[in-house]
């Protein structure tokens, strides 16, 4: 029988086996080097990609602020003048009410009565004077009532006084003025 000796080419065959596992090894470790540079590279590019849109984004922002501020202030100097324009309204609306006042109490106020003060606080209105009997002082009320321009007659206090040798009766009544709304130009 041939006897052969298989161990040398055994040992060949390891170590052909062990120079392809390193080498194997190398490509695997060079392979996994470039995929993880390539995944670190595409990682990087998108967050700095995604840091310049946060970027323009931080400054759009700011630019939209400053644009709300200005058009609040803009907001706020148009509703100062709005209320201007409503107070000027309101006082071109009411200008002659005074004159009408006057003119209706001319009309309004019966024989009888002396009127002592007139005070007007916005609506309302305090009249006080004398009146020769308390049925003038009633009919002054129902006069004033009865006024398109006046309303709502109240009776505050009345009392006996002598005033240059005669019995008089002191009264005070508050009433409310009716204001005049503005019409629109164009309607009666």
């Amino acid at each position: 029988m041939i006897r052969i000796n298989l161990l040398p080419h055994r040992e060949e065959k390891r170590k052909a086996r062990r120079q392809q596992f390193y080498v194997l090894m190398g490509l695997v470790s060079v392979l996994a080097a470039v995929i993880w540079f390539l995944g670190y590279s595409l990682i990087s590019r998108e967050a700095a990609l995604q840091n310049e849109k946060n970027e323009f984004l931080k400054k759009e922002i700011a630019s939209l602020n400053k644009e709300i501020s200005e058009i609040k202030k803009i907001q706020e100097q148009t509703n100062a003048l709005l209320s201007r324009k409503r107070v000027i309204e309101a006082l071109q609306a009411n200008r002659t009410e005074t004159v009408h006042l006057f003119n209706e109490l001319a009309k309004q106020v019966p024989e009888g009565i002396y009127l002592r003060t007139l005070v007007q606080t916005g609506p309302k209105i305090v009249l006080s004077g004398y009146a020769q009997s308390n049925a003038r002082i009633t009919t002054l009320m129902n006069n004033l009532d009865e006024s398109p321009l006046l309303e709502a007659s109240t009776l505050v206090e009345t009392k006996a006084e002598t005033v240059v040798g005669r019995r008089l009766n002191a009264f005070s009544i508050t009433t409310m003025i009716t204001r005049q709304t503005a019409q629109a130009p164009g309607k009666k």
